[in-house]
C-alpha cells in the first residue's frame, strides 16, 4: 500500500475531476430540454461520489516526493481506468458496455474510432460529453509527453528533458507554471479554432465541438460525414490550420506565446513534420488533378486536410479517400504510423523517432564503409547518445511488434487482413480510421466483434501510453 496508497490518493482527485466536467453535457440537455440529462447527473454522482470516497479513505498516503514507480503508475493507471468513469453516460443512453468502453477509451486517448451510428439526430450532451472526452485527453497528453515521459526515458522521450522534469520542489513549482501556460495556450487556441470554424461557416454547436476535437487531434464529429457534411473549403482550411497547431511541440507554441517564435523553427522535427505535410499533400494534389476530375485548388485543398489529418493522428472524414486509387491508398496507410511532433497531442510513432532512427542508420552504414571512423550523432543542439537511440531503436521494434501481434489477434477472430491490420495501425497510433468497407473513412467499428472492440481499446491505450508505460508493469521487478 505503500506504493500504491499515494496513487490512489491522486486517482480519487482525477475522477473528482471528470465528475465536474460531466456536469457540463448536462447542462447542455437541460438548456435543450432533454431528458438525457439525467444519465449524465447520475453519472457524475457515481464518479465523483466514488473519487471522494478513494482520496478520503488514502489521505494518510499523501506524495511527499514523487518516483520514477510512481509516476509510472500514475500515468498507466489515470489512463486505464478514467475511460471507465467516461463511459457511464453512454450506458445510461442506451450503449452496450462493450461498445460504451470503447467510445470512451477512443476518446480519451483521442484515437476518434467510432461504434455510433446516426450522430446527426444524437442528443447534444451526448455528443458534447464525446467532443469533452477528446479534449480532455489532448491536454493530459500535452502534460505527459512534457512532464512525464521524460523523466521515465520512454523511447527516447529523455531528449526532451526539461527543468520541470526533473525532482525536487523548484522543479515542482516550475512543472505547476508549466501545467498553467500548457492549459493557457491549448484553451486560447480552441477558442480561436471555434470562432474560426464559426466564420466559415460552421453553427456556433458544430464550432465549439469540432474546436474541441481538433486541437486535441481527436478526430470525434457531430456528424456521420464529419467534414464532408459541411461542403465549404473555408471549413477545410480552418482544419487543416489548427491540425498543424495540435501537431506541433506546445513547448514551443508556449515559447511563440511569450515572443520567441523562432524557436519553433529551430526544432529539426517541426521543419520535418511541415515538410512531409507539404510534400505529400502536393504529390497527392497532382495525382488527384491528372487522374480524377478535380480542379487543382480542389485537389490540393482535399490532400492537404486528408494527408495532415492522418499525419498528425486527428483521422476526420473528407469522404472516401481510399476511392483515390491504390498508390494513394499506400501512401496514406504508411502515413498512420507517422505522428507528428513530440510534445504534441498526437499518436504514432513521432517524427522526432525516425529522425533519430535514420541517423543512427545513416552513421551505421558510415561506420561500415569505415570502420576506425567516430560519427557523432546530433538532434539538434542535442546528441544523440547511444543510451538515447537504443530507447528509440527499442520503441520501433516494440511499436511494429505490437502492431503485427494485434493483426495476429484480429484475423484470429474473423476480420480480413487489409482491416485486421489498417485496425491495429490506427489504433496503436491513435488516428482513427482504418482502411476497407467496415472501418475505413466513411465507416465504423459497430459490427466488428465485441471481442476485437475489447483488443483494440487496449491497443488505443497502448499507443497512448508509449507501450513501455503499460508493459513495465508487467515486469515483477517493478513491484518488488
Amino acid at each position: 500500500m505503500t506504493l500504491l496508497g499515494p496513487v490512489f490518493h491522486i486517482l480519487g482527485f482525477g475522477y473528482m475531476g471528470v465528475a465536474i466536467m460531466l456536469l457540463v453535457p448536462m447542462g447542455v440537455d437541460l438548456v435543450e430540454r432533454n431528458p438525457d440529462w439525467v444519465s449524465f447527473a447520475l453519472s457524475s454522482l457515481v464518479v465523483g461520489g466514488f473519487g471522494l470516497l478513494l482520496s478520503t479513505a488514502t489521505g494518510g498516503y499523501k506524495l511527499q516526493q514523487m518516483s520514477a514507480r510512481h509516476a509510472f503508475l500514475i500515468t498507466a493507471l489515470s489512463w486505464l481506468t478514467l475511460p471507465l468513469a467516461g463511459s457511464l453516460p453512454f450506458l445510461g443512453l442506451g450503449v452496450g458496455i462493450i461498445d460504451a468502453f470503447f467510445e470512451s477509451v477512443s476518446g480519451f486517448t483521442t484515437t476518434g474510432s467510432t461504434i455510433l451510428v446516426g450522430l446527426d439526430s444524437m442528443p447534444p450532451g451526448l455528443l458534447v460529453w464525446r467532443s469533452m472526452t477528446q479534449w480532455i485527453g489532448g491536454v493530459g497528453i500535452i502534460g505527459m509527453a512534457i512532464l512525464m515521459l521524460p523523466q521515465l526515458r520512454v523511447g527516447g522521450m529523455q531528449l526532451f528533458r526539461t527543468e520541470s522534469s526533473e525532482k525536487g520542489e523548484k522543479a515542482f513549482s516550475r512543472a505547476t507554471q508549466l501545467g498553467r501556460w500548457i492549459i493557457g495556450v491549448y484553451s486560447v487556441l480552441t477558442v480561436l479554432c471555434a470562432i474560426a470554424f464559426w466564420i466559415s461557416g460552421m453553427s456556433w454547436f458544430d464550432a465549439i465541438n469540432h474546436a474541441m476535437t481538433t486541437l486535441s487531434s481527436g478526430g470525434f464529429s457531430t456528424h456521420d460525414a464529419s467534414f464532408d457534411y459541411f461542403q465549404n473549403q473555408s471549413t477545410i482550411w480552418v482544419g487543416i490550420i489548427f491540425m498543424i497547431f495540435s501537431g506541433l511541440p506546445f513547448v514551443l507554441l508556449i515559447e511563440g506565446a511569450r515572443g520567441n517564435v523562432s524557436a519553433l523553427f529551430r526544432d529539426p522535427q517541426v521543419r520535418v513534420f511541415l515538410g512531409l505535410l507539404l510534400v505529400c499533400s502536393i504529390g497527392i494534389a497532382f495525382y488527384l488533378g491528372h487522374n480524377n476530375e478535380y480542379t487543382i485548388g480542389t485537389a490540393f485543398a482535399e490532400s492537404a486536410f486528408v494527408v495532415t489529418s492522418i499525419v498528425t493522428t486527428t483521422g476526420f472524414g473528407l469522404g472516401d479517400y481510399t476511392a483515390w486509387g491504390a498508390p494513394m491508398v499506400g501512401i496514406i496507410f504508411v502515413l498512420t504510423f507517422c505522428g507528428a511532433c513530440t510534445g504534441s497531442t498526437t499518436g504514432g510513432i513521432k517524427t522526432f523517432r525516425f529522425i533519430v532512427f535514420f541517423a543512427s542508420v545513416s552513421a551505421h552504414l558510415k561506420r561500415m564503409i569505415r570502420p576506425d571512423r567516430v560519427v557523432s550523432l546530433h538532434y539538434g543542439d542535442s546528441k544523440i547518445t547511444p543510451d538515447l537511440g537504443f530507447s528509440v531503436l527499442a520503441f520501433l521494434v516494440a511499436y511494429l511488434a505490437v502492431t503485427g501481434l494485434v493483426t495476429v489477434i484480429l484475423t484470429s477472430m474473423g476480420l480480413d487482413l487489409v482491416t485486421a491490420v489498417s485496425s491495429a495501425a490506427t489504433a496503436l497510433g491513435n488516428v482513427g480510421p482504418g482502411l476497407g468497407d467496415q472501418v475505413g473513412p466513411v465507416g465504423t467499428f459497430a459490427e466488428i466483434p465485441e471481442a476485437a472492440k475489447l483488443v483494440l481499446a487496449f491497443s488505443m491505450l497502448l499507443g497512448r501510453l508509449e507501450i513501455f508505460t503499460v508493459l513495465i508493469l508487467l515486469e515483477p521487478e517493478f513491484w518488488s
